[in-house]
Order: structure tokens, then C-alpha cells, then sequence
């Protein structure tokens, strides 16, 4: 094993079993107290589909619930940990004054159904964000609807049909370029457009000579992500701009990679119609787990008529929805948006302030300085300046057998979460490394050290990289079987007793 994992070293681990496992009848972990209203007639109420019992429903004390998740959790990386390198998902840490703030009495106990006059307080909350969001992005109007990226393009991409068919023409195509985010050529198809492809020029930028061959009358608009994921600036976006307007199309900016530009440039200053934001990533509110997650979708003037209803407006001088919106595209989903997560990015908005610029300018220099440390060691396919994120690949690492998603396996055994492999698709055995905002310069530095101890194992002990992670709890696993026939739900192996 290296002597250069400094980072993490080995230590007990503690074996698990299912909690299933640990069930015996009249293990309780709680009492419930006496009823306080009649009992109910189950059966009644629910007749053929009332049962006795949960099968299988584990039976356990309190301390063994306590250790069970403790111990699992000890088996899992965290930000709490250490860096997450992943590229274009900006992993940041989630400061805990968003968690107290979302704690306090009065919002986390607030429910969506109260009368309006009873959720001022909620209202300008969420107003308040969205003047927020506004002012940092340089848009009109904003939806905090969307619970996500993906919903935010699609309810951005309906807005635009739902504009232009009231211009008299909702136009056919949509054109993404080949650098873009998985989910956007997907969002097109949804909203019902044909998708073109536009390819990137040898600076990875958007080829806007091809541009300009292609953005006919039947373009309704250009999908662009800017930063783009190599997470370099698309220098001409404002010409770009102007190229569209003038055919009659409109430009959606995917605003995932926002974190670059917050605090320093604005999307609405040059020339973007209709863009998304990420809060799970630029504003610091959690990810994962399928949720939860919020992408507020964010519009120029000519868009506002067809926001999703209801919308957050200030009436009178109080806040209120307004529901009269006869060109609105409708809902995108229940209620306001996913209030807990709205009110952890104004946390965060708020306790930055203007200093929002600095954690941009802080999330650039990280970035490069890692660019730096690795590019004698790593080919970096494109030369133009880096963002937030940088992309290496691994030609120089392909001549020894090891590929990125080696590499990226032991990086585990340094002590760190793996950086984004194999994207973007344009990049060749891509490895994309966002340190954010968040990392100091020694936990960077760290970072360095194991993957340049990997870029010297790759040439001089090519099978003890092809065959990491070497100090996990399980090892290289079939991941292509884990996703052609995954074992989802646990079942009770049956028995003599059982089976009859």
C-alpha cells in the first residue's frame, strides 16, 4: 500500500447485519401513549385491505435502531468527511445555520394548506429569495416551483412553447450543444421538440459558424450550459444572444454551474431568455437521496405571463400567490416548491451577502490551482481557462492498462469521494474535479498529493490501481450487473415452516 495516503488509514470497522436480521417479537423501541379520541374500525374503514400485522416489519429496542445507523454510517463518505471532488455537481458543504434557521419554530411547523393570511411570514420568505436569485442572475420574474434541475428546464422549455405559441409559431427544434448536461436533450423531447446537436470547436466552446448554419425559423430555442462541463466560459454567449433573437429563437441557459458565476457575471446581462438554478449545488442546501432538491426557474420580461401558477407577488404592500394567470403554462408541482430547501439557500444567500463573490472567486482559484498541481501528470484536452471545474483525461494513464474509472477507485483508498468519471462525453476518459468553494488549501493540496501518487502507481504498479478500491469493506464491485438487475427490496429466505 502506498506510504503516500495520508489522509485515511485503516481502522475498525464494525460488521453489520440487516435490520431484519436483528428482529424478535416484542422487542418495542417506543410506547405510544393512551388514545386521545375514539378508536377507530379498521376494518370497516378499510375493509378487504385492512391486515393484523406488517410482515416482516423488524421488532427491535432503541439502542439496537441507535447502532444500527450509526454503525452504517461509519460505512459511508460525507462532506462532513472530506472533499467531494464531483465535477459539475458542486458539492459544497451545507453550512449548519441553514439547518438552525430551517429549525425554527414557525417554519419548519408551518403547513402548506394555512390560509394565505396565516403564512405572510412563509410568503416573504420566499419572496425575499426570489429577489435574491434575481438580483444575482440579472432575470425579470421567478418560479421556485421546479423541485429540481430537470423540472426547472422543462418548465423553462414550456414557457418558451407556450411564448412563441402565442406568437403564432411554437417552432419544431431545440439545439444543444454536445457539451451540454445529460438532461437536457432528454427535457427537449419531453416538452415535445426535436433535438439537433451542435458540436464543439477545438477550444471546446460552441461552434457558432455552425451555430449560425443552423438556427432556422423552425429553432424555437439554443440550450446552452454556461459555464459549459469542461467548465469553461462560452466567450461569445452574448453574440450568440443576438444570433437567436434575431431568427425569433430564445436562449436557455442551464444554470447548474452557476457557482462560477454568481457575484460576478449575470446571465440577464447577456442576453439569456429563461434560466434554471440549481440550490442543491450553488446554494448550498443538501443533496441526494432522490431529493430533496430545488431548481427555481428564472425569466425575462416577455416570459413572465406564462410562469407556473401560483406566483409570489407583493400586493397592497403584503405578500400574497396570485392565481389569475391566464397564459400560465399551470403547476409543475405541488404548492410553492420545496419550502425547507428554498428557506436553507436564503440562509445561505443571506449570511454571505455580497460576500457570495468571494466563494466564486474562491471556488475559480481552487479549481486552478488543482489544474496546475495535475497538468504535467494528466493531459488536459483542452487549453482554454478554467472555471469552477476542471477536465483531465486519462490518455496519459490508458499507455499503462488504467482507465479513469480506476483512477477513481483508488482515490477511495486516499481518503477521498471519486471525481465525476467518464463526462463530459466529449472528453474521452474524462475526469472532471470540482473542489468548490469549501476546500481549504491543505485539504486541496491532500487531494494533490493522492492523485499524483496515483498518476506514479499507474505507471509503475498498473494492477494495484486496475484492482482498488483495496481498503473498503467490499471491493471492485460488477457495477454493470448492479444496474442491469438490481436487488432493490430485501426478502425472508423461506423455510419448512414458512412455505407451508
Amino acid at each position: 500500500m502506498s506510504d503516500r495516503i495520508k489522509k485515511a488509514a485503516r481502522h475498525t470497522s464494525q460488521n453489520e447485519d440487516l435490520i431484519f436480521l436483528k428482529s424478535a417479537p416484542g422487542k418495542r423501541g417506543l410506547e405510544l401513549p393512551p388514545l386521545d379520541v375514539p378508536p377507530a374500525d379498521v376494518n370497516a374503514a378499510l375493509g378487504a385491505h385492512a391486515r393484523d400485522e406488517v410482515a416482516g416489519f423488524p421488532e427491535v429496542s432503541e439502542i439496537e435502531v441507535i447502532r444500527h445507523f450509526t454503525r452504517l454510517s461509519t460505512w459511508n463518505y460525507a462532506i462532513d468527511l472530506g472533499m467531494y471532488p464531483l465535477g459539475s455537481c458542486t458539492m459544497k458543504y451545507n453550512p449548519r445555520v441553514n439547518e438552525f434557521v430551517a429549525r425554527l419554530d414557525g417554519l419548519a411547523t408551518e403547513h402548506p394548506y394555512q390560509p394565505q393570511e396565516l403564512s405572510r411570514g412563509c410568503l416573504n420568505i420566499l419572496l425575499t429569495l426570489q429577489q435574491c436569485l434575481l438580483e444575482i442572475t440579472g432575470m425579470d420574474a421567478a418560479t421556485l416551483q421546479p423541485a429540481a434541475g430537470a423540472q426547472g428546464e422543462l418548465t423553462g422549455l414550456l414557457m418558451i412553447r407556450a411564448c412563441l405559441a402565442a406568437r403564432g409559431n411554437p417552432r419544431k427544434k431545440v439545439l444543444i450543444p454536445d457539451s451540454a448536461h445529460g438532461t437536457n436533450p432528454a427535457t427537449a423531447v419531453i416538452a415535445g421538440y426535436e433535438v439537433e446537436n451542435i458540436r464543439s470547436d477545438s477550444r471546446g466552446q460552441l461552434d457558432v459558424e455552425h451555430l449560425k448554419q443552423i438556427v432556422h425559423d423552425d429553432v424555437a430555442a439554443l440550450m446552452v450550459t454556461n459555464p459549459s462541463t469542461l467548465g469553461t466560459f462560452e466567450p461569445r454567449i452574448a453574440e450568440i444572444a443576438d444570433l437567436l433573437h434575431q431568427r425569433g429563437a430564445l436562449l436557455y441557459m442551464d444554470g447548474a454551474n452557476m457557482n462560477a458565476l454568481a457575484g460576478v457575471a449575470r446571465p440577464g446581462d447577456f442576453g439569456v431568455d429563461v434560466m434554471h438554478l440549481n440550490l442543491h449545488k450553488t446554494f448550498s442546501t443538501p443533496h441526494g437521496g432522490g431529493g430533496p432538491g430545488a431548481g427555481p426557474v428564472l425569466v425575462k420580461k416577455h416570459l413572465e405571463p406564462f410562469l407556473p401558477v401560483p406566483v409570489v407577488v407583493e400586493k397592497n404592500g403584503q405578500v400574497a400567490l396570485d392565481f389569475n394567470r391566464p397564459q400560465s403554462i399551470g403547476r409543475v408541482r405541488a404548492f410553492v416548491g420545496n419550502f425547507g430547501v428554498l428557506l436553507r439557500a436564503l440562509a445561505y444567500t443571506l449570511a454571505y451577502g455580497p460576500g457570495i463573490r468571494q466563494a466564486t472567486e474562491d471556488a475559480v482559484v481552487n479549481a486552478n490551482y488543482i489544474r496546475k498541481k495535475l497538468e504535467d501528470v494528466y493531459e488536459l484536452p483542452y487549453a482554454s481557462p478554467s472555471l469552477h471545474e476542471v477536465v483531465f483525461s486519462d490518455a496519459l494513464q490508458k499507455k499503462f492498462g488504467v482507465n479513469t474509472m480506476d483512477i477513481a477507485k483508488r482515490l477511495i483508498d486516499y481518503g477521498f469521494h471519486p471525481y465525476t468519471t467518464a463526462f463530459p462525453l466529449i472528453v474521452p476518459g474524462a475526469l472532471m474535479i470540482e473542489p468548490t468553494e469549501s476546500e481549504s488549501k491543505e485539504e486541496c493540496d491532500l487531494f494533490v498529493d493522492a492523485m499524483r501518487s496515483i498518476a506514479e502507481e499507474a505507471a509503475t504498479q498498473p494492477e494495484l490501481v486496475k484492482t482498488a478500491p483495496h481498503t473498503t469493506r467490499v471491493g471492485r464491485l460488477d457495477e454493470v450487473t448492479a444496474a442491469r438487475k438490481p436487488i432493490l427490496r430485501w426478502k425472508p429466505k423461506l423455510t419448512s415452516s414458512t412455505a407451508g
